[in-house]
Order: C-alpha cells, then sequence, then structure tokens
C-alpha cells in the first residue's frame, strides 16, 4: 500500500502521462480560482487523486508547477504546436491570409474555462510563467505575423506595422476571450453560429479590406479574399 506522503511509483508510461494530466487539470483549477499563493500542493494533489509526493515527482517543486501548469492552460486556449510554415511559393497575401486562417482556428476553439482564467490571470500580472509561455509560443508567432504584414505592405513604417498586427490578433482573440459576454449580449444560438469558417472567412476579408488588398468589407458577400485581384499583387 503507498502511503500519502510516498514517493509515486508509475507502473508504466501511460500511467505517469495520465498522473500527470490530472495533476496539471488540479492545478489549473486551483491556480485559476486561488492564484499563486492562495493555492496549495496538499489541495492540488487532493483534486488530483494523488499523494503530495508526486508534486516533487513530477515537476520538482510548487514554483515549477506553477510554470508548467499556465503552459498547459495555454496550449489548450490557443493550441502550443508551431504555426505552419506557408509555402515558399505563395505569393505574400496568400501566405498571410493562410496565417490570420492558423491564427483564427486555433483562437476558436473550444477551452476550459479554468485554462482562460489562469492564462488571464497570468497575463494580467506577468510574472515568470508568463516569461516563459511568450518566448515559447506567443513571441514567436508575433515576429511571424509582423513578417507576413511587412511582405504585404512593405513601405509601412514600424509603429503601424505593430498596431496593424495588434489588431488583427485583437480580431481573433476577440472570439477567444469575449465568448461568453457577447452570448449574454446576442444570445447563445446567434454567437454559436459563428463558426470556424465563418470567422475565418469574416477576419481574413475585414483584414485584406482594410490593407487595400482586398474589395470593401460591404462588397459582394462571400467573394474568395484570394480570387479578387487585389490579393494577387
Amino acid at each position: 500500500m503507498t502511503t500519502p506522503d510516498a514517493t509515486p511509483e508509475p507502473s508504466g508510461a501511460p500511467a505517469t502521462a495520465e498522473a500527470r494530466e490530472r495533476l496539471l487539470l488540479a492545478a489549473e483549477a486551483e491556480f485559476a480560482e486561488h492564484g499563486f499563493d492562495g493555492a496549495t500542493v496538499r489541495g492540488i494533489t487532493k483534486r488530483a487523486g494523488v499523494n503530495i509526493a508526486a508534486v516533487n515527482y513530477y515537476f520538482g517543486d510548487k514554483d515549477r508547477l506553477y510554470v508548467e501548469t499556465v503552459k498547459f492552460a495555454h496550449t489548450c486556449a490557443t493550441s502550443g504546436e508551431p504555426v505552419p510554415t506557408p509555402p515558399a511559393d505563395a505569393a505574400p497575401v496568400q501566405q498571410l491570409e493562410g496565417f490570420i486562417r492558423e491564427i483564427v482556428r486555433r483562437m476558436h476553439a473550444p477551452a476550459r474555462s479554468t485554462s482562460m482564467q489562469l492564462v488571464m490571470r497570468e497575463m494580467a500580472n506577468p510574472g515568470k510563467a508568463a516569461h516563459v509561455v511568450v518566448d515559447e509560443f506567443i513571441r514567436p508567432m508575433a515576429f511571424a505575423l509582423r513578417e507576413h504584414l511587412r511582405a504585404v505592405l512593405p513601405g509601412l513604417d514600424e509603429k503601424r506595422l505593430l498596431m496593424t498586427g495588434f489588431s488583427v490578433i485583437g480580431q481573433a482573440l476577440f472570439y477567444r476571450q469575449n465568448r461568453p459576454i457577447a452570448e449574454l449580449i446576442f444570445g447563445r444560438d446567434a454567437v454559436g453560429a459563428l463558426d470556424l469558417e465563418a470567422v475565418s472567412d469574416h477576419v481574413v476579408r475585414f483584414t485584406l479590406a482594410a490593407l487595400g488588398r482586398a474589395g470593401p468589407i460591404a462588397g459582394e458577400a462571400g467573394a474568395a479574399t484570394t480570387g479578387h485581384e487585389e490579393t494577387r499583387k
């Protein structure tokens, strides 16, 4: 029999991975609700159904557990795999469109409420975990978006280039962060009807119209963005 303070002895890789994920899910909920200082290792392990030594076995200490939990929450909220590289022979506008669609896809997928709460809590008052998430996930995507925008608008100054990138990200992020409020305002059915394809098409068309690479948003409904004459430039 394993005592409450005994070091866990994983019976195999699947069991080890499953116990580690249970700890991360439990830690996500605890940290989201209580913050780093208010959450306790004992509360986390109790919620996860593992003994208290499991934190040391899998993560080393509470600090490292917190960093890994924020990373875990971020990958749930926005997907953590590297951003796909568009075909090198594609036109700059087509590369930008593909990149925007990928950003929207990652931010449109359903996320646990606790993952959103924890990520937003950490980003509101950035600590070590926020720096790790920025370095590993956010900065590479932000820099890649800036280069796609630079290729489409080579004459744009750096200040406007930065703000344009913020505008693109802001559109996609809205559907991730503000969905519960949008449902309160307009109703769950109306917001639920905004599926991935509809949102992707809208964000791409709205962005390209603002950049002067597609017709006005009030133009022909359903026009293919990459088929517009301007997008071939």
